[in-house]
C-alpha cells in the first residue's frame, strides 16, 4: 500500500511527525507537500495533490493521510474527487469503522485537536486505518457506488 500524505500549515508539524512515524514503520508514504512551512498556503491544493495521485496510483488500495487545523476543510475538497471517501477522524475506534464500513481511502487528521492530546492517539488512529480492511458487504460496496454517482 502506499500513501500520500498532504497538509497545509496548520497540518504541517503533524504531517512531518507522521511522515516519520509511517516511514518507520515500513509504510510507502509520499509527501505531496508542503515541503516547507508557509502560513499563507491553501488547503485544497494539497487536498488535490494528493487525491489525484490515490485515484491515478495502479494499486488498488493507494490511500491519502491529509493533515489541516480541524480535518473538515481537508475532507471537503477530498470528498469532490469521484472515488474517494475521505474522513475526519479523531480516535482509533472511528478509524476502524470508516474502513470497515465505508472503504474510506483518504484519512483526514484535525491537528488543531491531536496536536493537544499524547501522540498515541494519532498513533493508534493512523495504525487501525492503515490495518483495518474493508469488511466489503454488499450493502456497504453499494452504498460507495451511490457515493461515487453523486461526484
Amino acid at each position: 500500500m502506499k500513501v500520500y500524505l498532504g497538509g497545509d500549515h496548520a497540518g504541517f508539524d503533524l504531517k512531518e511527525d507522521v511522515h516519520i512515524y509511517l516511514a518507520k514503520r515500513g509504510v510507502d508514504v509520499v509527501d505531496v507537500g508542503p515541503m516547507e512551512l508557509d502560513p499563507k498556503d491553501d488547503f485544497p491544493q494539497f487536498a488535490q495533490a494528493a487525491v489525484l495521485k490515490v485515484i491515478g496510483d495502479e494499486d488498488d488500495d493507494a490511500r491519502a493521510i491529509l493533515i489541516c487545523g480541524g480535518g473538515q476543510g481537508m475532507a471537503m475538497a477530498a470528498n469532490r474527487f469521484r472515488g474517494i471517501r475521505a474522513s475526519v477522524i479523531w480516535d482509533a475506534e472511528e478509524a476502524r469503522i470508516t474502513r470497515n464500513d465505508n472503504d474510506s481511502n483518504v484519512l483526514c487528521l484535525p491537528a488543531r485537536v491531536l496536536q493537544r492530546e499524547d501522540e498515541r492517539i494519532w498513533h493508534d488512529i493512523v495504525d487501525t486505518w492503515i490495518h483495518s480492511p474493508f469488511s466489503g458487504a454488499v450493502r456497504y460496496k453499494r452504498r460507495n457506488a451511490e457515493l461515487d454517482e453523486l461526484a
